[in-house]
C-alpha cells in the first residue's frame, strides 16, 4: 500500500464523545450496558474515523473507541492480572491499576475485532496501535514475582529486576505474541507498539528491548513503536537493537512557539540532530503538535518544525503526527490541530514538489 511523502497520522489515541463516555461509565459500575455500550462504540468508531478521514490524514485509527483506555483494555483480557483500584497519571486524569497475581496469560485477542471493524468503516489505510509489555509490567503491582524473587534472591535490587523481567517476558510470550500472529494472519498494515514506560528506568532498557523483541518475534508485518516524553538519549545505545522500522516520538511539548528554522528557534527538535548522528536510519514520526494544550499551532509554525527535521531525516523516512494520542484535548481541538497538521504537511510537499 503505497503512502505520499510526509505522510501524515494520529498516534493512536482521541477524546472520545459524551455519549460514549457515560455509557462506559456505567459499565465500569457494573451496570448491564453491553448492548448499548456496542451499539455506541460503533458509531464513535465510524464518526472518528470520518473526522481523521476528512481532517486529511494518510494513516487513520479509530481514537481507541473500543477501549476505556490503553492499559484497563488488555488487562481486561489477560488471566493473572486482577484490577486493584485507582492511580492518578498525567493532566490530572486516572486510570485503574491491576496487581499480578499468577503467570499472566491471554484469554482472548483484544484487538482482533476491533482491527476488523475499523479496517472494514475505513477509506484510508490502518495501522493498529496495540500497548507493548513493558509498559503492561511498569503500570502493574508485580505481587506475583516480586513473591517469588524475594526468596529466591537476598538482594532487594535484584530480586526487583529478576520479577521484573520474568513478568515482561511472560507478557511477552503469552499475550502480545499470540495477538500479533493472529492479527497479521488477516492482513495489517502497521502494527504501532505503544510504549509510554520505555525510559523512565534507564537501567531497564535492555530487558525493555528483549521483551519488544519477543513481543514480535516472527511477526512479518511492519512494525513501528510510540514512546512519549523523555530523554530520548536513554534510547541511542539501543535503537539499532529494537526490531521497530520507526519511532514516533514526541518534539512540539518541548519546543517554542517562535517561527524559523533555525537551532535557537526549534530547540525542541535538536534531538533529531543527535539521532542522526548516531547513525540511526529508520522512520522518525516526528511529533509537530503539542496535545498538552489548547493552543492550535499555526499552519506556518508546523511548517518550520517540518522543514528543520528535513535538514537531518531524508523524506522518505519522516512520517508527521502530534506528540501524543490527542484524548487529552477536546474533539474541536483535536480536529483542528489535525487539519493544520495536514495543511502544513500539504504545503511542503507542494514547495518541493513531492505531490
Amino acid at each position: 500500500m503505497s503512502l505520499p511523502i510526509l505522510p501524515t497520522q494520529e498516534i493512536g489515541s482521541f477524546r472520545k464523545p459524551k455519549y460514549l463516555i457515560e455509557v462506559y461509565r456505567k459499565w465500569l459500575r457494573g451496570e448491564d450496558v453491553e448492548s448499548e455500550l456496542t451499539q455506541k462504540i460503533r458509531k464513535a468508531s465510524i464518526e472518528t474515523i470520518r473526522l481523521m478521514e476528512e481532517a486529511g490524514l494518510d494513516i487513520v485509527w479509530d481514537g481507541e473507541m473500543h477501549r476505556w483506555e490503553m492499559y484497563y483494555h488488555p488487562v481486561k483480557y489477560i488471566d493473572g492480572i486482577e484490577f486493584v483500584g485507582q492511580v492518578r497519571v498525567f493532566d490530572n486524569r486516572y486510570f485503574i491499576k491491576g496487581r499480578v497475581v499468577s503467570e499472566p496469560k491471554l484469554i482472548k485477542n483484544y484487538h482482533l475485532h476491533e482491527y476488523l471493524f475499523v479496517r472494514e468503516n475505513a477509506r484510508k489505510p490502518v495501522k493498529l496501535p496495540v500497548t507493548g509489555p513493558y509498559t503492561l509490567a511498569d503500570w502493574s503491582f508485580n505481587e506475583y514475582y516480586m513473591g517469588k524473587w524475594y526468596k529466591e534472591e537476598r538482594d532487594p535490587r535484584r530480586a526487583r529486576r529478576k520479577a521484573k523481567e520474568e513478568l515482561l517476558f511472560a507478557l511477552s510470550k503469552n499475550v502480545l505474541n499470540p495477538i500479533l500472529r493472529e492479527i497479521e494472519k488477516v492482513g495489517v498494515f502497521r502494527i504501532q507498539i505503544d510504549e509510554p514506560a520505555a525510559t523512565t528506568h534507564p537501567d531497564e532498557m535492555d530487558i525493555f528491548v528483549e521483551a519488544f523483541n519477543k513481543s514480535v518475534e516472527g511477526i512479518n508485518a511492519t512494525i513501528t513503536t510510540h514512546i512519549c516524553y523523555s530523554d530520548y538519549r536513554i534510547l541511542l545505545p539501543y535503537i539499532d537493537s529494537i526490531k521497530a522500522v520507526q519511532f514516533a516520538l514526541e518534539f512540539a511539548n518541548r519546543d517554542t512557539w517562535e517561527r524559523g528554522v533555525s537551532d535557537d528557534k526549534r530547540i525542541g527538535y535538536q534531538f533529531l540532530r543527535e539521532l542522526m548522528e548516531y547513525g540511526y536510519n529508520g522512520e522518525i514520526g516526528l511529533g509537530v503538535v503539542d496535545v498538552h494544550t489548547d493552543a492550535i499551532e499555526p499552519v506556518e509554525l508546523i511548517m518550520d518544525r517540518i522543514e528543520y527535521a528535513l535538514k537531518y531525516v531524508d523524506e522518505r523516512r519522516l512520517f508527521i503526527n502530534p506528540d501524543c494520542g490527542l484524548r487529552t484535548r477536546t474533539r474541536e481541538i483535536g480536529e483542528a490541530k489535525l487539519r493544520n497538521m495536514v495543511e502544513a504537511t500539504k504545503r511542503i510537499r507542494r514547495k518541493y514538489g513531492w505531490e
